[in-house]
């Protein structure tokens, strides 16, 4: 009987509801309460126990060689050879190795050494691009930190192993993906400890031997009572099941990829390169620093700096990054890939105007971003200095066509000014965007012969000059990356071909639509799957009595749709039938 005196008590949903609600504004959407009804009851899971995923249960597949990992990178990055072929070779081996073990069951074989990274380069040189760009391809698991944040107590309440935890996060709560990732720590060289000093050095070298195991291997639990979300998600599990589960993440294959700028590091290179002697052992000399000491670096000099030799020993790859040029900030914009130039005109194009540089513009722009001292960083900088009056003005006006110039980018409220004043500038800078326009769809085009074109001979698509023009001009429209509209484009042709088998399928014989066929389709059609499929469907629609009489011709076993088939299908039906019959 209920006791009219006791106050209401809530429902089990209401109280899910509203612990829900507060640990959503506590944590974000990390944390979500989920009902005991919605899992399998813990009687039936009984014989079915959860446990840790280790790295053999599932099948690794890994079978990129370095050569098209370098080749992939030489799309989006400028100059960085060495450090580019370094870690396409290292990261491929460690992967392909992973592979091969796993198939020879060898995932336990003691002995095996891991070709964790270090980068060493100047801010803004495109560390952090470059691992961005190769785990994005790779498809693994990526986490990034930052060495200043970690502390020989923790990092922000938590220690290094909160990286790996992060790793398992990103690969959705998949432990196994997670245990093939790739770990990326910048600014390494903050925690090399001194011997000028003392206090906090001491808890840099805790944060270097806290690496440790981590980079070698270890097992690294997901509980941890500084972490709300793992206890969270453990009494989830405890109450859903009435079992406690012990997860633990194994660190033996994820990688660790470290960089840093590593400012004063040339100095003692030099000095131990000085040390080389002639005649009565005088040491070499010079006041000159050599821009490619880096190059020379050993483990002895990293040493030297300040790291301890158990840390430096699981660092055995060393990859150095040049400091970039004018001509390279030059060759970064003039890129179909850039980031910069790509993400402003999409900036403008948010407000449907159409934005184009000039060389001279784009010139300009690289010698300011040198002065930035910032490396590439410095690109953007300038590029929002010279567009924030245009991007705030423009939108309220009729203006729908910008050409930034030269004399923008020198004085760009002076030329805003002139511009909102004189409507034959107006006029002028649409011409001009207009010119600009095709000489870029000439660049896009042998960017995309030149790099891209083996994307569609894997898949047989010939790359003719007019596909090639094709994506071009979808990339111009788009505002995306050539390699993104390559893979539409391919993804476009499969549905075409996918639609003609199915009608050969049902009308037994070999159907198909030849390459001027489907450049007509694509070039006419909105590149999505509804849009084209919608148009074979509308084409087959008139060819079916045309189709059911030719079936009844046993001799007859292919027929070749060409780009007159889909500009007129009935009468290319029809011509086609009265061939066939001699009508």
């Amino acid at each position: 009987m209920a006791d009219d005196n006791l106050p209401h008590l809530p429902k089990q949903e209401e109280l899910e509801k509203e612990i829900g609600d507060y640990l959503s504004r506590k944590y974000g959407g990390h944390v979500k309460i989920i009902s005991a009804g919605l899992f399998p009851d813990a009687e039936k899971k009984k014989n079915n126990k959860a446990k840790p995923v280790t790295s053999g249960e599932k099948d690794f597949q890994f079978d990129l060689k370095p050569e098209e990992l370098t080749a992939y990178l030489d799309e989006y990055v400028v100059r960085q050879d060495d450090a580019k072929a370094i870690l396409a070779t290292k990261i491929c081996t460690h992967f392909n190795r992973i592979r091969h073990d796993l198939k020879k069951n060898k995932q336990f074989l003691a002995g095996r050494i891991k070709s964790n990274v270090l980068l060493v380069g100047p801010t803004g040189v495109g560390k952090t691009y470059l691992i961005k760009l190769i785990a994005g391809h790779l498809g693994v698991p990526f986490v990034k930190g930052d060495a200043t944040k970690f502390s020989e107590t923790g990092y922000v309440g938590g220690d290094v192993d909160d990286l790996v935890r992060d790793l398992v996060r990103e690969a959705d709560g998949d432990i196994e993906k997670a245990q093939y990732g790739i770990i990326y720590v910048d600014e390494i060289d903050k925690i090399a400890s001194s011997p000028h000093r003392i206090g906090a050095d001491v808890s840099r070298t805790g944060v270097q031997r806290a690496f440790l195991k981590p980079m070698e291997e270890t097992e690294v639990e997901m509980k941890v009572p500084h972490d709300p979300i793992s206890q969270l998600e453990a009494m989830e599990h405890f109450r859903a099941t009435g079992k406690r589960e012990k997860k633990v993440v194994n660190t033996r294959n994820i990688l660790f990829i470290m960089s840093g700028a590593f400012g004063g590091l040339e100095k003692i290179i030099k000095k131990r390169v000085q040390q080389q002697s002639i005649g009565f052992e005088q040491p070499i000399t010079s006041s000159k620093i050599d821009g490619g000491l880096f190059k020379k670096v050993k483990s002895q000099d990293l040493i030297e700096y300040g790291f301890e030799s158990e840390f430096v020993g699981r660092l055995p790859v060393i990859g150095v990054l040049d400091e970039l040029k004018e001509n390279d900030f030059f060759e970064i914009l003039m890129s179909p890939n850039s980031p910069v130039v790509v993400a402003k005109k999409q900036d403008f194009a948010a407000y449907g105007i159409h934005l184009q540089f000039t060389e001279e513009a784009l010139r300009r722009i690289a010698a300011k971003a040198v002065l930035e001292g910032t490396g590439a960083r410095g690109l953007v900088s300038i590029m929002e200095l010279t567009l924030l009056h245009f991007e705030k003005k423009l939108p309220s006006t009729d203006i729908r066509y910008l050409v930034v110039t030269s004399e923008i980018v020198e004085n760009p409220r002076d030329e805003l000014e002139k511009l909102l004043a004189d409507n034959k500038k107006q006029l002028k800078q649409h011409r001009l965007y207009s010119q600009l326009v095709e000489s870029e769809y000439e660049r896009f085009v042998s960017f995309i012969e030149k790099k891209q074109a083996h994307l569609l001979e894997q898949k047989q698509i010939s790359p003719s000059p007019k596909r090639l023009g094709l994506i071009a001009a979808q990339c111009q429209k788009e505002i995306l990356d050539p390699r993104d509209m390559c893979r539409e484009f391919i993804s476009q042709v499969l549905h075409i071909r996918e639609c003609a088998e199915f009608i050969s399928q049902e009308y037994d014989m070999h159907v198909f639509f030849d390459d001027e066929a489907i450049d007509q389709i694509l070039s006419t059609e909105p590149w999505s799957s509804t849009s084209v499929l919608a148009r074979c469907e509308k084409i087959f629609n008139v060819f079916e009595y045309g189709l059911k009489l030719i079936k009844q011709k046993e001799d007859v076993k292919e027929i070749v749709i060409t780009a007159e088939g889909v500009k007129e299908p009935d009468l290319f039906i029809n011509d086609l039938v009265s061939d066939i019959f001699h009508l």
